[in-house]
Formats: structure tokens, C-alpha cells, sequence
């Protein structure tokens, strides 16, 4: 698998509210809007090489700072760039720039090994004098523009790879073993294991007996520590519930944490409630997880090549 930088979905349920021993739990796994997202099965390659940019007017020392910003930026995408010249076999970014009138267009253009255009992304439009008088603060702004424009067009890239594979992700439910519930006291293990396979049957996916041959794994892991006491001066304690996604390779492909301050030794026993609401969620977060970590669900770009013989017909 390619693109495999370790990248952890932290996804608090943070208003738990223990009622009659029921939870109330809101709906905290909204998408938080990243335009960046880990490439995984399919993607294009195994790092992107981002040469020094040529022909932008740039000294050869901001030419080499720029480079080293904008690949620094990529790894906060969770993008295994490398700030060096483009190397057989790799994917690489070509930087330039476009004089419009009296602003400066960073252009931003995704090669493929074969040194053709994959895919080309403006930057934000700079006034020139600022780009002739670039400072070290100000290149760091520029790849932090560069960044996530670069990320978008590589997981269009890669989604367009993945629908054109049957075997895809975008063309099947994911794989997936659960390997249960560990930590919790109680019932918690069996309880909330049961919710969560129920839960989960009504998404997308499709959960395996065998861990072999699957494309993710979860795991879950229950801890509980003492806290402070509440406003009533009642004993508390803290529980933590991590659901941890693995990819077929165990790489960690993000992870769904559940926490709240509850009465201590209130789940001791039975769980109830308790276990259907927060594996409800889970469930949800879990297949959040694995559509933004595989790319399923993005919007595949058109390969150049294909576009070109559709014109030519």
C-alpha cells in the first residue's frame, strides 16, 4: 500500500450524559471538511518529489526554501513528500509561475513517472512586488496554500484509479474484522461488542469472521481512571473508549475516541443503554474512517489521456 504516513482520526463524543442510567448521546462525527485525505489502496505514488521551482523568478536560495516549505506542508497532509530533484519511477510537483497583469499565479502541476501532466492547480494569486520580495515567512504562506490544492488533485487522482479498478473499494463494501472489546468492566466487553456488530450492519460494509483476507480491522479498548468528583461531590471516573482502525498492512488508518466522566463503579455491572448509544456512534465513525481513509468517496479527475480521445472522435 502507498501513502502509508501513520494518520489518526481523533473524534471526541464529549456530552455524554448519564440519565436514570440511560446515555444521551449527540452527534459529534460530522465530516470536519479536510480537503486532504490519506491515500491509500490505489494512489499514485509512493512519494511525491518536489523539486527546487524553476523559471518563477525566485533566488536559487527562496527556490530551495520554497521547496523544502511546500514539501514540510504536503507531510502535514499526510502526504510523503520529499524536497529533492525528481527521481526515476516517482511521481513529482512541477512549481511555476504565470505573470497576470500585475500578480504572480503559482502553478502547481502534478507529473506523472513519465515526466507527462497528470493535473495542474493555481495557487492564490500574488502581487508581484510581494513575490520579488519574498521573505522566509512569506514562502511558509505560500506552501500552506500549496498544500491542500496539491492534496485535492491527488485524491482526485487517486479516486480516479480506484473507479477504474472492479476491484476497488468505490465497486465493493470494505472488508472488515472486529476483534472486539477489551478493558471494559462489567458486561462492557460482550455488551458493547454486540451493539457495535449490530450497528455496524447498517453500513456499507461488510464484517468477517476471519481476519485474513480483509481490507480493515477494529479494534476497541476500554479504560477507565479516577477523576475528580462531580458537582454533586460524588466519586467519578473517567472512561476513554478508543476504536482503533487498521488497514490490511496494520497500519493505523484513524481511530474514533469516546470520553466521559461518569458515577464511579456505575457500570460495574450492566451496561445497557450504555453500550447501545455509544456503539451506535462508533459504528457511524468507523465507516466514516474507512471511506475518507481508502478515498472511496471521492470525486474521481479525469485522466488527461482520456479526456483527449474523447475529443478526438
Amino acid at each position: 500500500m502507498l501513502f502509508t504516513l501513520r494518520q489518526t482520526t481523533l473524534l471526541p463524543l464529549s456530552a455524554l450524559l448519564m440519565l436514570g442510567g440511560c446515555m444521551h448521546v449527540p452527534r459529534p462525527f460530522s465530516d470536519p471538511g479536510a480537503k486532504a485525505r490519506q491515500l491509500a489502496a490505489n494512489a499514485p505514488p509512493s512519494r511525491l518529489d518536489v523539486p527546487q521551482p524553476e523559471h518563477t523568478d525566485l533566488s536559487p536560495a527562496n527556490s530551495a526554501l520554497l521547496s523544502q516549505d511546500i514539501a514540510e506542508a504536503l507531510l502535514q497532509q499526510t502526504i510523503p513528500a520529499i524536497a529533492q530533484p525528481a527521481r526515476k519511477g516517482d511521481w513529482w510537483l512541477k512549481v511555476t509561475t504565470e505573470q497576470r497583469n500585475d500578480m504572480i499565479v503559482p502553478l502547481y502541476t502534478v507529473m506523472t513517472p513519465q515526466n507527462t501532466v497528470r493535473a495542474t492547480q493555481e495557487g492564490v494569486p500574488i502581487p508581484e512586488e510581494m513575490w520579488n520580495e519574498a521573505t522566509p515567512e512569506f514562502l511558509k504562506q505560500v506552501a500552506s496554500d500549496a498544500a491542500p490544492r496539491v492534496s485535492a488533485v491527488l485524491s482526485g487522482i487517486q479516486a480516479d484509479q480506484m473507479n477504474k479498478d472492479p476491484n476497488s473499494l468505490k465497486h465493493r463494501p470494505a472488508r472488515v474484522y472486529f476483534s472486539g472489546v477489551k478493558g471494559a468492566p462489567g458486561d462492557g466487553n460482550i455488551s458493547l461488542a454486540r451493539a457495535f456488530v449490530t450497528y455496524f450492519h447498517n453500513t456499507p460494509d461488510v464484517l468477517q469472521n476471519n481476519p485474513a483476507d480483509v481490507d480493515f480491522t477494529v479494534n476497541c479498548h476500554v479504560t477507565l481512571t479516577n477523576a475528580p468528583a462531580g458537582t454533586t461531590s460524588h466519586p467519578q471516573q473517567h472512561i476513554e473508549i478508543v476504536w482503533q482502525v487498521l488497514d490490511k498492512n496494520g497500519k493505523e488508518a484513524g481511530a474514533a475516541t469516546q470520553l466521559h466522566d461518569i458515577d464511579a463503579h456505575s457500570l460495574d455491572n450492566y451496561w445497557g443503554d450504555v453500550a447501545s448509544a455509544a456503539a451506535q456512534e462508533a459504528a457511524a465513525a468507523v465507516d466514516q474512517i474507512l471511506s475518507r481513509y481508502s478515498g472511496r468517496d471521492d470525486a474521481p479527475l479525469p485522466d488527461p489521456a482520456s479526456k483527449k480521445k474523447s475529443s478526438d472522435k
